[in-house]
């Protein structure tokens, strides 16, 4: 029986635990679900000894709490981010964008970029358009696990379109055509067409309260 009470007393410390950094995160802007979790840990005089909360708890209650917080707000970052996502993806068409990441799943907030995916053989192909079209761009690389457990190197081009900020991971070859491991809950990596992202947009749309 004590078992039992101590198990669900650990449980509802994750939950309050994961509901604080999920504040972290909306409020602070904080990018790290680890961080967040620490950080949360440490206001709450929580021992981490316990358990933290997985990442899956954290996204669930950073929807609940942009849902009850975010408002307008949160709703119109998100219309602005998914727009700034489809004028990408019709302009990078040829490298069959897939748009991923917190602006497809609904939490992203005004710190976040545009994650895109693009497609070629050639790994310098998606360079030489930006430079064809004079788009500035930085370079990035990530090291991510993969499926297998081992780890992978993700070229990344960065640019600033505007009041946003758009990044395009560079899946090349056949095996990019299998998306990488989610840092939520390690399962594939949700991917969405342009077509898909245009839905959404008009899904919000139609969901949108009159203008007074």
């Amino acid at each position: 029986m004590a078992d039992k009470s101590s198990r669900r007393s650990a449980d509802r410390l994750r939950l309050e635990i994961a509901a604080e950094a999920a504040r972290i995160i909306a409020v602070e802007g904080q990018r790290s679900y680890l961080a967040a979790k620490h950080k949360a840990a440490e206001r709450l005089g929580a021992s981490t000894r316990g358990g933290l909360p997985s990442n899956s708890q954290i996204e669930k209650a950073l929807k609940e709490w942009q849902f009850l917080y975010g408002g307008e707000a949160h709703r119109s970052h998100l219309r602005a981010l998914r727009t700034a996502a489809v004028e990408a993806m019709e302009f990078l068409a040829p490298f069959r964008p897939r748009l991923v990441g917190p602006v497809l799943e609904g939490t992203a907030d005004e710190f976040s970029r545009v994650c895109l995916h693009v497609f070629d053989e050639d790994p310098d192909s998606v360079v030489r358009f930006l430079m064809e079209h004079g788009i500035p761009f930085e370079q990035e690389r990530r090291r991510i696990r993969w499926h297998d457990g081992g780890w992978r190197e993700l070229d990344v081009l960065v640019v600033e379109a505007g009041e946003h900020t758009v990044e395009m991971s560079l899946m090349i070859g056949r095996e990019a055509l299998h998306s990488p491991p989610s840092p939520i809950d390690g399962h594939a990596l949700r991917r969405a067409s342009l077509h898909e992202v245009k839905a959404l947009l008009e899904t919000e749309t139609d969901q949108a309260p009159d203008s007074p």
